[in-house]
C-alpha cells in the first residue's frame, strides 16, 4: 500500500485573489513544522513610573527580534528559527519522533496609552525573555498633595 500526500487546497487555484490570502494561511498551517503560528505570550505590568512588557521567545536570537513603537503601538516582531540541521542529523538516527513547539515569524502590536513617553524606552533580553520597558509622562504619574487645614 503506497502513501499519497493529501492536499485538500490544491484546487483554489481558480478562485479570485481576495481568497488566495486565505488560501495561503490554511496552506501555512498544514506546510509549518508545528502544525500552527507561533504567537509568543506576553505579561504586561503598570507600576506607578512605567508600563513593563514581558514576552516569552526561548531560542530566538536578539538579532532576529525588532521592537518598534510607531503612532502610540508598539509592535514585537522575530523569528524562531527550524534548525534544519538538526532535522537532517536525527533523520539518519531515525527523524524526529515529536515537533510541538512552534517555530517561523511572529508579530504582536500593543497599542499604547497616551501616558506613555516614547522617550527612554529600552528592551532587554535575558534568558529567552524580551522586557520592554515603557516610561510614564511625568504628567501621568501620581502625585501626593498635602492639604492644609485653616483652624
Amino acid at each position: 500500500m503506497s502513501v499519497i500526500k493529501y492536499t485538500p487546497f490544491s484546487d483554489f487555484d481558480a478562485f479570485p485573489s481576495g481568497l488566495r490570502l486565505f488560501q495561503d494561511s490554511v496552506n501555512r498551517l498544514f506546510t509549518e513544522p508545528s502544525g500552527r503560528p507561533w504567537v509568543p505570550p506576553v505579561d504586561i505590568q503598570e507600576t506607578e513610573h512605567e508600563l513593563i512588557l514581558k514576552a516569552d521567545v526561548p531560542d530566538v536570537d536578539m538579532k532576529d527580534i525588532d521592537v518598534r513603537m510607531e503612532n502610540g503601538t508598539l509592535t514585537l516582531r522575530g523569528e524562531r528559527k527550524f534548525e534544519a540541521t538538526k532535522a537532517e542529523a536525527n533523520k539518519t538516527q531515525g527523524g524526529w519522533h515529536r515537533v510541538e513547539r512552534s517555530y517561523g515569524t511572529f508579530e504582536r502590536a500593543f497599542t499604547l496609552p497616551d501616558t506613555v513617553s516614547p522617550e527612554g524606552i529600552k528592551a532587554d533580553y535575558k534568558n529567552g525573555v524580551l522586557t520592554v520597558t515603557l516610561p510614564k509622562k511625568e504628567i501621568a504619574k501620581p502625585r501626593q498633595i498635602k492639604v492644609q487645614v485653616a483652624s
